[in-house]
């Protein structure tokens, strides 16, 4: 493997990084309470009303301790990275670095999957009666499927639609119409499929950072986003395939900003083009437009803008044509979401409880840098985001508003450790400000949080 020494990169931290290890350990305490408490008033709430519908609160998960082929294989993953990772980031060549990143994220998912087994962990995921796949059969002639999608989202008509077919836009069942279509069917492929392409969610975040703030930041960044606890639900759900469609978008929208691209016209009509696709793939996600307006205020331009607004529109032209009505179908979703579990969840536990979720698939080392982005953000906001980590801290902050956003709104009452995955894809970088010594002990505790939830919890996702 080709390398690059760049050991200039590696610096003493400074004393402001190394005053603040204890309020970083109080971060992880807080998160660390907020999850016991999620644990211990949804176990009560649940027993008394069995209105959360999760069998092990804030988690959509079951107690069920088991191994699998991937119980050998993950924690050997785990320990690369945490041993060679934070130098492979500052010395490798950034081409290189960034296909070990994609190999590194691919293998720790797979790897995170098969604790479950083949079967259970990837193959059968999507095949369940909620599922996508379930819905195959029915888009053989895909004009009239998408004619008469809305006719089918309500519980009462016959033949509604499973549940995630229901609850996103048909873009998302059509992918895995189209891989039925070339010969890639059957659960076993749809589940690669969504592991692939979410790997490659880590590539793009650190294109973007690389863009936006600088290399050093982006390298310091890398370990922590490829050993993410978030991983355990990106191996399977579609939502790891969603997370990768919106990273991207967000990627080439930086190339072209910042022109650090050979054709920054082409990488704005591609952002625009994979943000028509997102909107079509889940109705939640049209949030990350929060982070084109982060993107275009770092870069002080709006020279891409124009190029991207033509290519979002090329999907939903397509789609509205074909007859789907995206805003009729948004507000049958929501009339369905009521009919089921949304409708009899509490608000009042779940807008508090949503985020004890995030904490779990976060880790504890994006709390720790989450808190340094808390305390940055006075000077990032005043200096205008003028250095590489003001524009981090920004970043951040935009991401943590989309959470906040999506909490509010009610519509994500539960499952958010999978629903929320675009969201806390950008979390994971605040770990980029913690200071270079004890950087392995922060990475061994990323990986034990998602080894412990894999093994010790049935996930369903």
């Amino acid at each position: 493997m080709e390398t690059e020494d760049r050991t200039e990169h590696i610096t003493e931290p400074k004393p402001a990084e190394r005053s603040g290890h204890r309020r970083d350990l109080a971060a992880v305490g807080v998160g660390v309470v907020l999850v016991a408490a999620a644990a211990l008033v949804g176990r009560a709430v649940e027993s008394a009303d069995h209105s959360l519908f999760v069998h092990w609160p804030p988690l959509l998960a079951s107690w069920n301790p088991h191994g699998g082929i991937g119980t050998v294989a993950a924690p050997a993953v785990a320990a690369a990275v945490i041993a060679h990772g934070p130098l492979l980031a500052v010395r490798l060549r950034w081409r290189t670095l960034l296909l070990g990143c994609y190999a590194a994220s691919l293998a720790w998912v797979f790897s995170l999957a098969l604790i479950d087994g083949w079967g259970r962990g990837i193959a059968e995921r999507l095949t369940t009666k909620h599922e996508y796949l379930r819905a195959i059969g029915r888009f053989d002639d895909i004009g009239a499927a998408l004619r008469t999608f809305n006719d089918h989202i309500l519980i009462g008509p016959p033949d509604n639609w499973p549940t995630h077919v229901a609850g996103h836009p048909p873009g998302a069942t059509l992918t895995f119409v189209l891989l039925d279509r070339i010969g890639l069917g059957g659960g076993a492929w749809a589940g690669v499929w969504c592991i692939v392409t979410a790997a490659s969610a880590v590539v793009a975040a650190l294109i973007t950072l690389r863009a936006l703030a600088d290399e050093r930041i982006a390298r310091r960044a890398a370990p922590f986003v490829v050993l993410a606890p978030v991983a355990v639900w990106a191996g399977t759900s579609a939502d790891g395939y969603f997370t990768a469609v919106a990273a991207w978008s967000v990627a080439l929208l930086a190339l072209a900003a910042s022109r650090t691209v050979r054709s920054p016209a082409a990488a704005a009509l591609g952002a625009g083009l994979l943000y028509g696709l997102l909107c079509y793939l889940s109705y939640g996600l049209p949030l990350i437009a929060l982070l084109f307006v982060a993107v275009l205020a770092l870069t002080r331009t709006a020279r891409p803008l124009p190029l991207f607004v033509l290519g979002a529109l090329v999907v939903p032209a397509a789609f509205t044509l074909a007859g789907f009505n995206w805003w009729e179908a948004y507000h049958l979703l929501v009339e369905r979401y009521y009919q089921g579990a949304g409708g009899v969840r509490p608000y009042s536990y779940w807008v508090w409880a949503n985020l004890a979720c995030t904490a779990v698939a976060a880790g504890p080392a994006t709390l720790a840098g989450v808190r340094r982005v808390a305390a940055g953000a006075p000077n990032a906001l005043r200096s205008r985001a003028a250095t590489a980590p003001g524009r981090l801290i920004v970043l951040v902050l935009v991401a943590l508003l989309m959470l906040l956003a999506a909490d509010l709104s009610g519509m994500s009452k539960a499952e958010t450790e999978r629903i929320w995955q675009p969201f806390i894809l950008w979390l994971l970088p605040a770990a980029a400000l913690l200071p270079a010594r004890g950087r392995r002990g922060w990475l061994a505790a990323q990986a034990g949080v998602a080894l412990a939830v894999n093994h010790l919890l049935w996930t369903v996702w």
